[in-house]
């Protein structure tokens, strides 16, 4: 696993010092600045090809009426990404990403959690693959996104196997969901923390809820670290699939920042107990990376002055 260079990034401090400008007066982006040059290991980090991965999958928990809409939709909604009608590709366009959406087998929905466990082995380890395979070794960054109906309902799941708390905690309306729906999810959380409250390993909470699409995003997070390349997570089910991580390393995320602070009601809790700030905060909640895609127009800004302002000295100044 690549670590963090402190070396870039002590150099790419004192240039941020040197900048005509007062001491930290461009605020968070002297830091992402510095965090794309710990990462990159180049004082003068660079966007100049960025990935931006969208898994998709569907999931047997909506068996339980966890979400207004039938799984049909994800499969609409990949069409809809490849036919370049989708809020990500928009804002992948606009903030120049090249976006790649990888549905995974969604003719074959994981299992329902309150009844089994979600993938098996040869399942889950696959999915992780896909992840992994699909990060490009020479991106400057990777962003993040999902698509798949149901799957705020794993991602509360996923939350309160790997943190604590229960259902109530972490489950929120998703896609639109009235009380009736809200209370299947909190019945479906709750049913599937007490049948697999024994899951312990990444592995094994990934294992019990899935899906396809929270797995591949574990694999594609741990590619781009063994790389040493940064990641911008999106909202609240992309930052509960990679958080899992933690639970065998404290330092799984250290590469990745956090895109948005979604309207998902658990969300909040999440980057509290992660330790992250998100980069934006736009009451955003619809998935596909589309929040994480924002967050990268913002380290575009970050990176246009680190590296395109004159120091005091260039300007002659001072």
């Amino acid at each position: 696993m690549k670590e963090f260079d402190e070396i870039a990034a002590a150099a790419a401090r004192n240039r941020q010092a040197e900048l005509t400008k007062p001491p930290g007066s461009l605020g968070r982006l002297e830091d992402l600045a510095v965090f794309l040059a710990g990462w990159q290991g180049r004082a003068h980090p660079q966007l100049d090809r960025v990935q931006a991965l969208v898994f998709a999958g569907n999931h047997g928990i909506c068996d339980q009426g966890v979400n207004p809409f039938p799984v049909e939709v994800t499969a609409q909604m990949v069409a809809n990404f490849s036919n370049g009608g989708a809020a990500i590709n928009q804002l992948c366009q606009l903030a120049g990403a090249d976006l790649q959406v990888i549905a995974l087998d969604l003719d074959r929905p994981t299992r329902d959690f309150t009844r089994a466990m979600a993938l098996d082995t040869d399942d889950l380890i696959a999915s992780i693959q896909t992840g992994k395979n699909a990060v490009d070794p020479e991106a400057d960054l990777v962003v993040l996104g999902e698509m798949g109906i149901g799957n705020s309902t794993v991602a509360a799941a996923l939350a309160a196997a790997t943190f604590g708390g229960t259902a109530e905690d972490w489950v929120g309306p998703g896609t639109g969901a009235d009380d009736e729906i809200l209370a299947n999810k909190i019945r479906a959380v709750d049913a599937g923390l007490k049948r697999h409250k024994g899951a312990a390993s990444a592995a094994s909470i990934l294992g019990s809820y899935g899906g396809r699409e929270q797995a591949a995003i574990c694999g594609a997070v741990i590619r781009a670290r063994e790389l040493g390349i940064p990641v911008i997570l999106d909202g609240f089910i992309c930052s509960a699939a990679a958080a899992v991580l933690l639970v065998n390393d404290k330092q799984a995320l250290d590469h990745c920042l956090i895109g948005h602070e979604s309207a998902e009601p658990g969300h909040r809790r999440l980057v509290a107990v992660m330790g992250k700030k998100p980069v934006v905060g736009l009451d955003m909640r619809l998935g596909e990376g589309s929040g994480a895609a924002v967050a990268l127009l913002i380290l575009r800004a970050a990176l246009a002055c680190h590296n395109g302002m004159a120091t005091f000295a260039e300007a002659g100044i001072g």
